[in-house]
């Protein structure tokens, strides 16, 4: 079922609970965004990877949505500007107790930076740069 806006699909139920690309090669991500028209999950543009938007230059689905809790607007890639919210199908966003990939601390010492990501439920400090 098509809305009558181009690019939002209301049948279209999200791919997963994590961003697709990334959890089939053990990547992390900031934020998660969904595609409208597909149900795609993918990373944001501040991840490494900006699967979202690969996904939308890829399929030409237009537009997307956040995937986070607390977050609800929409976002049109042909003419860069925020749109009204439409209604899409459950779950609006993940659950908070799911595990996710994403940097939740910065530095860690005086010679070093570190990232805390988490991954399921172990915890990995790993270095990034040195100071």
């Amino acid at each position: 079922m098509k809305s009558e806006r181009d690019g939002i699909n209301p049948a279209a139920e999200p791919s997963g609970t994590g961003c697709v690309e990334c959890l089939s090669h053990g990547r992390w991500w900031f934020h998660l965004r969904r595609c409208a028209e597909c149900g795609h999950i993918g990373c944001c543009d501040s991840s490494p990877n900006q699967h979202a938007s690969k996904h939308s230059a890829a399929t030409g689905h237009p537009i997307i949505t956040s995937f986070e809790s607390g977050e609800r607007w929409f976002y049109d890639y042909r003419n860069e500007q925020f749109i009204p919210v439409p209604k899409l199908p459950a779950p609006q966003s993940r659950r908070l107790d799911e595990p996710g990939r994403c940097i939740i601390s910065q530095r860690a010492s005086r010679n070093w930076s570190y990232l805390l990501i988490t991954t399921r439920p172990e915890i990995a400090f790993l270095p990034i740069a040195s100071m």
